[in-house]
């Protein structure tokens, strides 16, 4: 089987696939169509997240029987219309959950403790205890909004900090009372009135888009610290901004942006002024889309792909 590597992954998917007898096809250095024009007879392609794969793409190639997504997240993908067509679907958030779950742990420990602010503080001269006092973990409620891969491995992260930890996926029905009793199932009505951090690791759906606008930040019970480590168009930017303003949330350490391409490789701010003033907001703690980039996770999730290519396909 002819294997069409579109965008550049871990060189140990090629090996493996290669081992098993399918002929892999470096295609990262032309246009994704170039390399599809030239190989039409492929029977698999690999890639990431700034290929939509849609009815265009799919025609040309007839003899396609699985597609390789390298990550989590599968909006760049038809998946309706692959399965229609056959074409078995394959992504690998098992690679870089642990990751995402220890980014999203970061944030809000860095924004909990005053990290950032104080570092920079002591580096201009300046040695202000009180004016960094942090606050605990412990003690606090914990919500999390997704419970698949990269919920569940953030809440894995949390066990060990005293804290009430909920989780809200109403796609999921199994994992009440998971992490040894620990954790609680609820509906988002009671996330909102018990959280005191919210952290978001939901997929980007039409349901979701939009989901934390005006309204949803204004139905908790408190203020809360808002981490988003999943998809920026979850999060309504300049709803964000008024609820950090007005104080509903206190802090926000945010990963992923609403006006982020669809490559995740750039984000459109020229001239915005939401963007430029929430930039500028001091509790709010940013970084390029990285929570599930690590040197760990760049091998496990070839890996991750490898092993279950092979499992279908293998022989």
């Amino acid at each position: 089987m002819k294997v069409l590597f579109l965008d550049t992954v871990h060189p140990i998917l090629a090996r493996r696939l290669t081992e098993a007898g399918m002929d892999c096809i470096d295609a990262t250095v032309a246009h994704p169509l170039e390399g599809i024009h030239q190989h039409p007879d492929a029977g698999g392609i690999v890639l990431r997240s700034r290929i939509r794969v849609d009815a265009d793409l799919l025609d040309r190639l007839p003899e396609l029987r699985f597609i390789c997504r390298s990550g989590a997240g599968l909006e760049n993908i038809d998946v309706g219309l692959a399965e229609m067509r056959g074409i078995r679907v394959f992504n690998s958030p098992e690679g870089n959950r642990d990751a995402v779950g220890e980014h999203a742990l970061g944030l809000l420990l860095s924004l909990m403790n005053l990290l950032r602010e104080a570092d920079l503080s002591v580096k201009d001269g300046q040695w202000d205890r009180e004016g960094h006092r942090g606050m605990e973990i412990s003690g606090r409620t914990v919500g999390i909004l997704g419970y698949g891969h990269m919920g569940s491995a953030f809440a894995e992260k949390l066990q060990g900090f005293g804290c009430r930890i909920l989780a809200c996926d109403p796609y999921r029905k199994d994992h009440d009372g998971a992490l040894g009793g620990r954790l609680e199932a609820v509906d988002l009505t009671t996330l909102q009135r018990e959280a005191d951090i919210l952290s978001l690791h939901c997929n980007l759906t039409p349901e979701t888009r939009g989901l934390v606008d005006r309204e949803f930040l204004s139905g908790f019970a408190g203020p809360i610290v808002l981490i988003n480590t999943a998809r920026g168009p979850v999060v309504r930017t300049a709803d964000l901004l008024d609820a950090l303003i007005d104080g509903r949330v206190t802090a926000a350490g945010l990963d992923v942006f609403e006006r982020e391409a669809s490559s995740f490789e750039t984000v459109a701010n020229e001239g915005d002024a939401v963007w430029t003033r929430l930039m500028a907001h001091p509790r709010v703690q940013v970084s390029p889309h990285v929570a599930g980039w690590t040197e760990e996770s760049y091998v496990k999730l070839s890996s991750v792909l490898a092993d279950k290519v092979l499992a279908e396909f293998d022989g």
